[in-house]
């Protein structure tokens, strides 16, 4: 096969060969759906068996007028794919007939006519088992969460009655009363804090003990 002549990129002349008689028939609307297939899925085509001569066909028991012996039917491994997205894939670039094989592990597609046979792929579990809640705490009830937000807000709250403290002490001799209450209050807030980030502290070692259980 002159290289220049063969335009499918990911497969190649041994491929497509008779796995029988190395003989080589070219389906060019064939393999341009094959080439499209492997771009769409974007997944390498584990080809089990192109083009067949009519000798190797009846060799392996194929049907009569297999669409194998016209170049025009492939049939693909399903190690590397899923069967439902496989064959939504194959149908959408215009593959029309479907064989499935689950115990041999790959699907048939031809060009047509439009027709299919054998039982399909049983659904298989997902790739991705599906995320738990912590086990000890959901993440809006969260003690580290609530001791942290309580421990900045309290902080936030002593500095801002720290400031005004300053800014009454300096400006409003008129309500200088208020002063020693204000620095009561600014150390209500550091009490809070401080509580916040013992709670935080707390919740976080007890956590670490969880995961070592």
């Amino acid at each position: 096969m002159p290289e220049k002549a063969w335009r499918w990129p990911n497969f190649s002349p041994a491929e497509i060969a008779c796995r029988g008689t190395g003989k080589l028939l070219i389906n060019e609307p064939a393999l341009d759906k094959l080439q499209a297939l492997r771009d769409w899925l974007v997944k390498p085509l584990i080809v089990r068996s192109a083009y067949r001569s009519p000798e190797h066909n009846r060799a392996v028991g194929g049907a009569t007028g297999s669409k194998h012996m016209d170049g025009a039917a492939f049939d693909i491994a399903m190690s590397n794919h899923d069967p439902v997205a496989f064959e939504a894939a194959a149908r959408a670039v215009g593959f029309l007939g479907f064989g499935f094989y689950p115990r041999s592990g790959f699907i048939h597609v031809d060009l047509g006519p439009a027709r299919q046979w054998g039982e399909r792929f049983p659904v298989r579990a997902t790739a991705f088992a599906a995320e738990n809640p912590p086990a000890r705490e959901v993440l809006a009830e969260s003690r580290t969460m609530k001791g942290g937000g309580a421990a900045g807000m309290a902080t936030l709250g002593a500095a801002g009655v720290e400031v005004a403290q300053s800014f009454l002490s300096e400006t409003q001799t008129a309500i200088l009363p208020l002063v020693p209450h204000l620095d009561t209050l600014r150390r209500v807030f550091i009490a809070v804090a401080l509580g916040g980030i013992a709670d935080t502290i707390y919740a976080r070692l007890n956590d670490w003990q969880q995961r070592l259980r």
